[in-house]
């Protein structure tokens, strides 16, 4: 183990930076000895030499040009060090850090405060910080989740309706480099009818998003984030002509995963052409289709139950079958999607709850084959209104979802409620989700023992497995495995098995379940008001 020796110089005592430092370097496998504030240049050399200091790390904070003539005198005595090739690194304000750069040859890195937590990091493990081009910067989902660890990747959807104004906003996020994944927001015409010109509608162009009509476009996106921390791209699966757009999307914006539903995005929601079986058909085929070239799958799926308010157990049915399906289909990288405040009005302990329940019931998929990616998320109907309260919200949510310890956070901006994110309003969300992860990777509480929530979890866990039977006996006897069975997968859906309130008059669904939020979950409900659970529920099906 590398052992590093930091400290503030001299006067100097703002040893926060330093604190930072090295509890980076900490997660990075450093063996750290922390000098403390105002330590004098003897007294530095002496611990660098008898703790065999691999790296030296020297901070100032205070008036530059006495920090100048300070560092100056810290250098000459260190020479002898660094002949023996000791590293030395500094860190201070920009002003001092310039005056700092003119000892040329001395500090192998200044760090001003800019810097990225993932940059340091890098450092650390050895990484050369001098030339941050892209292929310092992991171009593959799993590359990059394992390279940024313990942080999360940070990905934000962003698409406005015009060209010229989402790659302005792309090259303005990218050199902020607070992103690692843009999620391209594409309009509803790009997502149905890309491949049909004659289905265009030029009245709606823009709506939802940036309006991509060629390979061409979707080039220019991407080469508009090649700067910065050359963040990763993606975009949506669309809703008709998947595995053509698969095939472009590869070759255009070298895309990092794919998500995709289940159940959803066909004519029972109306956004795309397709029937209900025909689509669970078609989204089984594009999974296949990553699967086969190793790029990892997202199932946007239980979220799309949750906010059309069906009860959690549901919610939680169809995260499993999602997971369930994509390991079928050869996936080895699932990302699973936990969307939170789904529907908005649950208690953070209730949510928390069921999505360990999502989480238990997944693990046994796992194995040297198939790898479950976390990836947590803001609810899109939760945010306020009113600016400063959004901001709170968007706070307080990603800290709680750090409980989970995800590998992926996509940040849902504070403008929801309002409207579609600028470049700005992306940055600014960015940050402020920084700053509760960099809190919560400080010492959070672990709020998943609660008995309230270890308890709504067993029970969720307990329902789920017995909805799961349910929909297994609806198969016929021939059917391999009804789990995977479009067919059987559609009958649940017409008979009620997974149904949503919002449902109501869908002609492939009931839409006849209550649900109400009660005591902060979201439970089936009879006509008077009572919850109802699973094996009563399923019993008034039969009947």
């Amino acid at each position: 183990m590398k052992t590093i020796v930091a400290g503030a110089l001299g006067e100097c005592v703002h040893v926060a930076g330093v604190s930072n430092f090295l509890r980076l370097a900490e997660a990075a496998g450093w063996r750290t000895i922390f000098l403390g504030p105002a330590v004098p240049i003897e007294t530095f050399i002496e611990a660098a030499r008898s703790e065999k200091a691999d790296l030296v790390g020297v901070s100032y904070r205070l008036t530059p040009e006495t920090g100048e003539r300070l560092i100056a005198e810290f250098a000459e005595a260190a020479a002898d060090l660094h002949n023996q090739g000791v590293r030395f690194s500094f860190g201070g304000t920009p002003p001092v850090c310039r005056k700092v750069e003119s000892l040329e040859g001395f500090f192998e890195t200044v760090f001003d405060g800019s810097e990225s937590r993932e940059e340091i990091l890098a450092y650390l493990r050895g990484e050369d910080l001098s030339d941050r081009g892209e292929t310092s910067y992991p171009q593959t989902a799993r590359e990059r989740i394992l390279w940024k660890q313990p942080y999360p990747l940070l990905r934000h959807h962003f698409g406005l309706p015009t060209m010229p104004a989402t790659l302005e906003g792309i090259r303005e996020i990218a050199e902020a480099k607070v992103l690692d994944v843009i999620s391209l927001g594409i309009d509803q015409d790009a997502q149905a009818n890309f491949f049909h010109p004659e289905r265009q509608n030029p009245r709606s162009t823009g709506a939802g998003g940036v309006p991509v009509r060629n390979a061409q476009d979707y080039r220019q996106l991407y080469q508009a984030s090649r700067v910065g921390n050359f963040p990763l791209m993606r975009t949506y699966s669309g809703t008709d002509d998947f595995i053509r757009l698969a095939e472009m999307y590869v070759e255009t914006i070298n895309i990092a995963w794919c998500a995709i539903p289940l159940f959803w995005f066909n004519q029972m929601d109306g956004r795309g052409p397709l029937t209900l079986q025909d689509s669970i058909v078609e989204h089984q085929r594009v999974m296949a289709w990553y699967g086969e070239r190793d790029i990892p799958v997202e199932l946007n799926e239980p979220h799309h139950w949750g906010m059309r308010d069906a009860p959690d157990v549901v919610f939680v049915v169809s995260a499993y079958l999602a997971a369930y399906n994509v390991k079928a289909f050869g996936v080895k990288d699932y990302i699973a999607q936990l969307m939170f405040n789904s529907p908005p009005n649950l208690s953070d302990a209730m949510d928390l709850a069921k999505m360990l329940a999502i989480l238990e019931m997944i693990k046994p998929l796992e194995d040297d084959t198939f790898r479950v990616w976390r990836q947590t998320r803001t609810g899109l109907l939760s945010y306020p209104l009113e600016d400063n309260a959004a901001r709170a919200h968007l706070a307080t949510s990603i800290y709680l979802q750090m409980a989970l310890r995800p590998h992926i956070i996509h940040i849902v901006g504070h403008t929801e409620a309002d409207h579609a994110a600028t470049a700005s309003d992306v940055i600014a969300a960015s940050q402020a989700a920084r700053r509760s992860i960099e809190n919560a990777l400080q010492g959070q509480p672990d709020m998943t023992v609660d008995s309230a929530i270890q308890n709504r979890k067993r029970f969720l866990i307990e329902q789920t497995r017995l909805t799961l039977q349910f929909i297994k006996n609806l198969a016929t006897e021939e059917t391999a495995d009804p789990l995977t069975d479009p067919k059987t997968l559609t009958k649940a859906v017409n008979l009620g098995v997974l149904d949503a309130p919002q449902l109501k008059n869908n002609p492939f669904a009931p839409g006849k379940i209550i649900t109400r939020v009660l005591r902060g979950a979201c439970e089936t409900v009879s006509p008077s008001g009572e919850a109802l659970h699973e094996q009563a529920r399923l019993q008034k099906l039969i009947e």
